[in-house]
């Protein structure tokens, strides 16, 4: 009941829509009372008392009531739809903008595939509890009510036949709704599964290829499939017990009434018009008992989803306790003093780490592959959040700055040259919305990208594709820098690496660093000799802690680890002991 209450509050947001698509629904239903009664006059009056004059009117208001029903049903239908669709689109987009806000670590522990399937799969489920919920539930209690009552009046005694078979509905209908929840759950957990699988698959489809797995991954699919297909067999098989079972019952309601009004007439006790519309009446008793039950399942699959789309609202956000209001950009100097940080409690990541970075200076990050390099730039940018120690900027404690403004100030390439699935020019935006298209132009010029750009069918209009997929690996990567560009930020977090492209466009990629560079405090996770020669500080880590530091040449001086690193990447041929440096 907590999931369905926090899914009714979304109706408070559009209570005249709600209000409309109720009243819509209480008078329709209240036209089940006419035809019973017309069907009674017709049986006692137009029939017994010989009155066809009567006819046609009876049958004009019985035909009337219909229009009535049918066209409050149509307007109830698009009231009902067009609430539908905007508690999906708000559910939806508080979801969203709360996922938004979730700290990077919460989606390192997530396959993107479960986070899919409960923002578009489970929130459609969700809402069909809201929308159902309210609006079938209260119209086939009401008319079951109305029903009732009207049943009373004509013959107590026949309508509490009538209800017989009604606390065997309540029981049936209580046993399917205790042990629903871990069917449902079962199933939602089935269908992220495969999702996620599948999201992945199509993501790697170049590795499958490649290792030649397809098979594999199809038998892995299957399973997937498999698991999905067994967990929702479960629930229609149990709903197939159900459901008939419930229909039963309600023949033997209409079975008895038949039974017991037949022998009341029998006695003189009933009128045949009387228990003509009883019958009658008894099927608008029964249908919207066979609506809870419908509804029953809805609630339940609802019920399970809107626990997987709760889970995630109820996940914390990003703490930000910031305070200082910057009015203008930093300046980028940067101080790490005595830093430790770990992913996990059983080992720390990062050991004692300082150094100062000031305005403007190139930092080289160099060490074997999971000394913490990515680490340290990843508390700089705030993605977790550093443990003992202080990281200072523009001499401020990194935590007492908003988030959002420290964002601001810097610029992220990575290794991977992300691209979202759009034109170049939506990419390129992303570093400044307002940019005009000679903005763009003369970035793409400084990045040596406008070249390829220009060439484009469409220019920076050309869909880039899925992780920019239509764009070589130097291509992606020069609009990345582009983007860097047009941000202008002073501080700058890179990932250098040209280990896929060719000579000529790797030339090409460094003057477009050397121009990102320039007059920024950047910090550079270095793979080529290249960049590690011109850093103003190198930090040589290993096991997450700063072994060696200073700039090029005293560090081969040294003889160090850093020296034996440089020997590797100048000669790649296997040296004994020498850990790689990417």
């Amino acid at each position: 009941m907590k999931v369905i209450g926090r899914v009714f509050r979304y109706v408070k947001r559009y209570p005249w829509m709600a209000a409309g698509t109720m009243g819509c629904a209480v008078v329709g239903t209240l036209m089940v009372i006419v035809f019973p009664a017309v069907t009674q006059k017709i049986v006692d009056d137009v029939i017994r008392g010989n009155r066809p004059e009567l006819l046609l009117p009876l049958i004009a208001i019985g035909l009337a009531s219909f229009v009535v029903q049918d066209l409050l049903n149509g307007l109830r239908i698009i009231l009902n739809n067009s609430f539908e669709q905007k508690v999906i689109f708000d559910l939806r987009s508080d979801l969203y903008a709360h996922i938004q806000k979730l700290p990077v670590q919460w989606f390192d522990e997530r396959a993107t595939g479960d986070v899919m399937t409960r923002l578009v799969e489970d929130v459609t489920s969700v809402e069909r509890v809201l929308i159902d919920g309210i609006e079938q539930g209260t119209v086939s209690i009401l008319q079951i009510l109305i029903v009732a009552g009207l049943m009373y009046a004509y013959s107590p005694m026949l309508m509490l036949v009538a209800m017989t078979p009604l606390p065997f509905l309540a029981i049936g209908a209580l046993a399917y709704t205790l042990t629903a929840k871990s069917r449902y759950s079962l199933q939602r957990r089935a269908a992220s599964s495969m999702n996620s699988l599948l999201h992945d698959n199509i993501s790697g489809i170049r590795q499958i290829k490649t290792y030649a797995a397809e098979e594999r991954e199809h038998a892995r699919f299957n399973g997937a499939s498999e698991t999905l297909k067994q967990t929702t067999l479960v629930v229609m098989k149990v709903w197939a017990l159900y459901q008939p079972s419930m229909n039963f019952l309600n023949s033997c309601g209409l079975l008895l009434v038949a039974g017991f009004g037949a022998a009341q007439v029998l006695d003189g006790k009933l009128d045949d018009g009387v228990w003509v519309a009883f019958l009658v009446l008894s099927r608008f008793l029964y249908e919207p008992v066979s609506r809870l039950h419908q509804l029953n399942q809805i609630i339940q699959s609802g019920r399970a989803a809107g626990e997987r789309v709760f889970e995630i609202l109820d996940d914390k956000p990003e703490e930000d306790a910031g305070t200082v209001v910057l009015t203008k950009p930093l300046s980028g100097d940067v101080r790490y003093d005595n830093v430790s940080f770990s992913y996990s409690s059983s080992q720390p990541t990062l050991k004692g780490i300082s150094f100062h970075a000031r305005s403007g200076e190139m930092i080289a990050l160099v060490g074997p592959t999971g000394a913490g390099k990515s680490t340290i730039v990843n508390l700089l940018i705030r993605f977790y959040e550093h443990g003992g120690g202080q990281i200072l900027m523009d001499g401020h404690p990194l935590t007492s700055l908003r988030r959002e403004d420290l964002r601001r100030n810097i610029a992220l390439v990575t290794q991977e040259s992300f691209l979202f699935n759009g034109t170049v020019a939506e990419n390129l935006r992303m570093g400044l919305p307002t940019a005009t298209d000679a903005q763009l132009w003369k970035v793409l010029a400084a990045a040596n990208a406008d070249d390829f750009v220009q060439r484009m069918p469409k220019g920076l209009d050309t869909q880039v594709g899925e992780r920019g997929v239509r764009l070589s690996v130097g291509e992606k990567q020069r609009v990345a820098i582009a983007r860097a560009l047009l941000k202008n930020p002073p501080i700058l977090v890179l990932e250098d690496s040209f280990s896929s492209v060719d000579t000529a466009t790797e030339k090409l990629i460094q003057e477009a660093l050397d121009r990102l560079l320039a007059n920024r405090t950047s910090f550079v996770i270095a793979h080529r000799l290249s960049t590690v020669r011109h850093a103003d500080q190198i930090l040589v880590i290993d096991r997450g802690q700063i072994i060696e530091r200073g700039k090029h040449e005293d560090l081969l001086l040294q003889g160090g680890l850093y020296a034996r690193l440089i020997h590797l990447l100048e000669n790649p041929e296997p040296v004994p002991g020498v850990l790689e440096a990417v």
